[in-house]
């Protein structure tokens, strides 16, 4: 059976952002997480690869070894439906800091309360109030 899971992939900082998003996101929790050591390819205690569960998704995380030019991209973004306005707010005032807002929250006609940003590890988030 073919499985398929996100794979965010980070430079370094897979930790931080880990702790980021299980501090502010509801069902949110770093299940598994393999960690470099001493004499392997990555700085010793960074994330070789982890099972990372995203309001109750799981997605795969790593820190790579090599370094590379590129980065996330808002081509592809993580989409979280909140109950509430207050529970959108709240945790956009949390991943934009540091991060950069590509859409403010607010009306947008296709949803009464919507925002899309890029935190500051470069993941980017869409994050609405569901009808």
């Amino acid at each position: 059976m073919a499985k398929a899971t996100p794979f965010l992939m980070f430079q370094g900082d897979a930790q931080d952002a880990v702790d980021l998003y299980t501090s502010v996101l509801p069902d949110t929790k770093l299940v598994r997480a393999e960690r470099y050591g001493n004499g392997e390819a990555g700085p010793p205690g960074t994330i070789k690869v982890g099972l990372l569960q995203i309001c109750g998704r799981e997605f795969m995380c790593a820190d790579s070894p090599i370094k590379h030019d590129f980065s996330f991209t808002p081509a592809s973004s993580i989409f979280v439906e909140f109950g509430t306005t207050e529970e959108l707010d709240q945790v956009f005032r949390v991943l934009a800091d540091q991060g950069t807002v590509l859409m403010p929250p607010g009306h947008y006609g296709f949803s009464t309360r919507f925002a899309w940003l890029n935190d500051r590890f470069g993941v980017s988030w869409q994050l609405n109030v569901a009808a």
